[in-house]
């Protein structure tokens, strides 16, 4: 059984016991959150694809890590113009076990 579900302006193809990192989500290290954006879902009954969503699904996930990534750096300078600036910038993450996903 498997799951697309929509995180942060992204979509991951998840399955139970997978984890991967995903936008920042509000929670504590250990908390379950549920994922309700469901886009498709394929299981014993077959392939649900919603319109846009699954109205009846849902994921729920444990939340194993908060941090942040490597910093990149932002450069921008106009050539002749004595014009530079740098900007550095750190996205701030998820990272989640998927534990279930559940559809009635």
């Amino acid at each position: 059984m498997y799951a697309i579900i929509a995180a942060g302006g992204k979509q991951y193809r998840v399955e139970p016991g997978h984890v991967l990192q995903v936008e920042k989500l509000p929670g504590e290290v250990g908390a379950t959150v549920e994922l309700k954006d469901v886009r498709l879902v394929q299981g014993d009954q077959g392939v649900v694809i919603g319109q846009p969503t699954v109205a009846s699904a849902r994921v729920t996930a444990e939340i194993l890590r908060q941090g942040r990534t490597r910093s990149i750096m932002v450069f921008k300078k106009k050539r002749r113009k004595n014009y530079r600036r740098t900007k550095g910038h750190r996205q701030a993450f998820t990272q989640i076990r998927i534990t279930g996903i559940e559809t009635k």
